[in-house]
């Protein structure tokens, strides 16, 4: 059964089985993939990292990267967790992403610093390095549906 409803300042009900998985999900996981139209109308799905604050993601990009220039130009995207590995415990977002330009830099955000610390020095080398090339871009989910 899938399940579709508007996400406004709140998650699903986590009373209900699919409100408690997607907010463990959110909760839990450390990679979402966000999915943006490239100019010739080609889906570009990217895993990213992510912050969820209850009402919308937080996304650090690299200033070269595509996915930048597609949410400028089209900013509907889509952001889904990986299956459980049998094609269940599905959970897809659909909004829309635009430049943070309130937010800290990502070697300035201590929930950013505390999530991906391990995974930015293993990939990247410093916070700073990793600061420096990269925009904040906030994706508002306006529905999510799954099963």
């Amino acid at each position: 059964m899938t399940s579709a409803m508007p996400v406004s300042s709140v998650l699903p009900d986590p009373a209900t089985p699919f409100g408690a998985r997607v907010a463990r999900r959110l909760r839990e996981e450390m990679v979402i993939w966000l999915t943006a139209v490239a100019a010739d109308g080609t889906p570009q799905p990217n895993p990213v990292w992510f912050l969820w604050d209850g009402t919308s993601f937080l996304i650090y990009c690299r200033r070269e990267a595509k996915r930048l220039e597609h949410t400028q130009r089209n900013p509907h995207v889509a952001l889904h967790f990986n299956s459980d590995g049998q094609g269940e415990d599905i959970v897809v977002f659909t909004g829309t992403a635009r430049i943070a330009t309130g937010e800290p830099p990502a070697d300035q955000n201590p929930q950013y610093l505390e999530k991906y610390r391990d995974g930015i020095a293993e990939l990247v080398g410093t916070f700073q390095e990793f600061a420096a090339h990269s925009v904040p871009v906030r994706v508002t989910p306006e529905r999510v549906r799954g099963y």
